[in-house]
């Protein structure tokens, strides 16, 4: 697998499905990949930490 996907695909499960997308080949494949990896950093880096924010403040309340 690609090193540098490891820094923002974090769960096991996201990085074996990046391998499975991977190895898939033509357009329709590529384009399915690129879309997963846009979601799948979204969830993982982007809003993973937001949504532990938010998650405490309503603990702490």
């Amino acid at each position: 697998m690609d090193q540098g996907i490891e820094r923002w695909i974090k769960t096991e499960c996201g990085r074996a499905k990046y391998a499975q997308l991977s190895r898939r080949r033509g357009p329709l494949a590529r384009l399915r990949l690129a879309w997963f990896v846009v979601i799948a950093v979204l969830r993982d880096v982007v809003l993973s930490p937001v949504t532990t924010t938010i998650r405490n403040w309503f603990r702490a309340a």
